[in-house]
């Protein structure tokens, strides 16, 4: 047999292996590696209310706009606020002076003899001075929450952020604890990267990882903070008794399914624009020893 059709099987035979090789490899890398393009972009929204009732008389930020924590969003009437705490403050002169006549009256009762005045009466004036103190004290109360719903007429920033789908208007009437004004909180961005479950293995908290937006710009660096223990079944709600109602039907094609794993980002370039929302690719890259970062919790 001459050379040359064994070196054509050899060939043969290697490109084979070579092909079934780079198969095996990309297999294993689409279905086994840690990685996903499901990612999200999350930051803390903070949804923020008032704590009085009445119309708005001032908005001071514009959509979008970036504020610092303690800067004044928007204003509500504090006329009637106002005149609440001068009436308190009215109110605490009354009571003050009230509590300052029954002492007087006590003390000059308790030094009188027996024979004057009779244990009832010294009684009573001592009773009427407590009572009188306990009025000035709760006049005193009502001061200070006079005063605080003129402070808090005032809606501040709770933190360093931006404004976002600003619908707020003067003329508004805004009820406490109903949310007016939505903030996005600057320093709180991380990512959800929803990995299906085929990959998990490969994912460990603190392990390093990478984040793409799907905008492109410069790679972001971060790490495995925490992965979710539990995700909804849907082939398995509960019924109206509360018992299980499981789906009879079974697939033959089985999805695997998504498990959201939580990246803290390390190191956010100033000039990168993160808008919570955005899609992202998340790679977990290899563990490298003394590369891994101390299991954090929030």
């Amino acid at each position: 047999m001459s050379l040359q059709p064994l070196l054509r099987l050899f060939f043969t035979l290697l490109l084979l292996a070579v092909a079934i090789l780079l198969g095996y490899t990309l297999w294993n890398h689409y279905m086994y590696a840690p990685w996903t393009r499901d990612g999200r972009v999350r930051a803390n929204v903070i949804n923020v209310a008032p704590d009085v009732s009445g119309i708005v008389t001032e908005v001071l930020v514009s959509d979008n706009q970036a504020v610092r924590r303690g800067d004044v969003l928007f204003r509500i009437d504090q006329q009637r606020f106002q005149y609440a705490f001068e009436q308190a403050e009215a109110q605490v002169a009354l009571r003050k002076s009230e509590f300052d006549m029954r002492t007087q009256q006590a003390a000059r009762r308790a030094k009188l003899s027996s024979s004057v005045i009779s244990t009832e009466s010294r009684e009573d004036a001592s009773s009427q001075a407590r009572q009188a103190l306990a009025n000035y004290e709760a006049a005193l109360a009502a001061r200070d929450v006079a005063r605080l719903n003129v402070t808090r007429s005032e809606v501040r920033s709770p933190v360093d952020g931006y404004v976002t789908n600003l619908n707020l208007y003067p003329g508004d009437y805004a009820t406490a604890g109903n949310a007016r004004l939505a903030l996005i909180d600057r320093n709180s961005y991380w990512v959800y990267g929803y990995f299906e479950e085929t990959r998990l293995p490969g994912v460990r908290v603190g392990d390093r990882a990478e984040v793409r937006l799907l905008a492109g710009g410069t790679v972001i660096a971060g790490h495995v903070q925490s992965i979710a223990r539990g995700i909804s079944d849907r082939d398995n709600p509960s019924g109206s008794t509360l018992l299980a109602d499981v789906n009879p039907v079974f697939t033959w094609v089985r999805l695997a399914q998504r498990v959201p794993v939580r990246i803290d980002l390390d190191n956010v370039p100033d000039s990168l624009l993160l808008a919570a929302g955005t899609t992202c690719t998340v790679t977990i890259l290899p563990y490298r020893p003394g590369e891994r970062h101390a299991k954090t919790s929030q």
